[in-house]
């Protein structure tokens, strides 16, 4: 591959998808979920080819191939690093489980160690990625309650905190190497996946109620607005550090399940307890039901400050588009 070819400056508020069309490709680590099927047809719908890593094979669909790697430790996967234009890193074990002193490790280890691992890879490559855009999350700010949380805003506490700054910590631990971005991502609104068709499956089953007091904040995005903020994020030769990967307007639980539930034309359903959902997330869902009781009000505040304007900012509007 000739790696010598001219490259035009980028600039960083121009439309993503022309700022970068001669990448050769970009690798998706983790990519075979939600968001990785949802970005690579992204990539791939503006001309570009896409490798996802992922610990399951799988035959190439078009300009998408799957190469298999462990998430933890370098292996012939790494060659598809040198070369490539950006690494995008979605791996980590799902946090809708029971906080297990196991499952806490494999939470933690699950991204720490393919954040080494693809870190390491990079210092193999002969002509190494420029840069690195790395999942993070929101739940990094704790449980604030209503306050409005930037990217300057202090850390929370607790076992999700622990998580994401050790995710963090590691991500940005390596000194020099390619430029890093974190996406501290929100509550991703797509089709075909993620925690937007469990909620709409239940509105639609007439048990859509708010759950506990319905005051906690739920900071919302459109898959197509999170994909061009990964698309910006590697175009943008500016752009460094964390950055909060959620829409401008956050909405209260209560909120939201009403405007679902307005959107699946179903009637108005009652609160569930706060007992009840740690009953039902326990026992029925099998997940930890801070899930659903803590919330986050996030804004995109340095997106915004850099130029970025995302275009699914109504819910309602979003809302129908996905779902009707």
């Amino acid at each position: 591959m000739n790696t010598d070819r001219p490259r035009r400056p980028l600039n960083p508020l121009e439309d993503p998808a022309r700022a970068f069309q001669q990448t050769p490709r970009i690798v998706i680590a983790g990519g075979a979920g939600f968001l990785g099927r949802a970005l690579a047809q992204n990539l791939v719908q503006q001309g570009r080819e896409v490798v996802i890593l992922s610990r399951r094979p799988a035959p190439a669909r078009g300009p998408i191939r799957t190469v298999v790697w462990d998430g933890k430790t370098v292996g012939e996967w790494a060659r598809e690093l040198d070369g490539a234009e950006a690494v995008v890193n979605l791996t980590g074990r799902s946090v809708a489980c029971i906080y297990t002193p196991e499952n806490k490790r494999e939470i933690i280890s699950s991204r720490v160690d393919s954040v080494r691992a693809i870190a390491a890879a990079c210092q193999r490559c002969a002509v190494p990625p420029p840069v690195i855009v790395q999942a993070a999350s929101l739940a990094i700010y704790g449980d604030p309650g209503d306050r409005i949380c930037d990217e300057q805003s202090p850390h929370g506490t607790g076992f999700s905190v622990d998580v994401c700054e050790a995710w963090e910590g590691a991500f940005f631990a390596e000194p020099g190497g390619p430029r890093r971005v974190a996406l501290r991502i929100g509550f991703v609104l797509g089709r075909d996946g993620g925690a937007l068709e469990q909620l709409a499956k239940l509105v639609r089953w007439y048990v859509g109620g708010a759950a506990g007091n319905g005051r906690q904040y739920i900071s919302w995005v459109h898959i197509d607005d999170f994909c061009t903020m990964v698309c910006w994020s590697i175009a943008n030769p500016a752009a460094q550090g964390a950055y909060n990967a959620t829409g401008p307007n956050p909405a209260t639980n209560a909120e939201f399940m009403r405007l679902l539930r307005k959107t699946l034309q179903r009637p108005w359903s009652p609160p569930t307890p706060a007992w009840a959902v740690k009953l039902g997330a326990r026992f029925i869902m099998g997940a930890d039901a801070s899930l659903a009781l803590t919330g986050r009000r996030c804004v995109p505040k340095k997106f915004t400050d850099e130029g970025f304007q995302a275009r699914h900012t109504d819910l309602a509007v979003a809302f129908w588009e996905l779902l009707r």
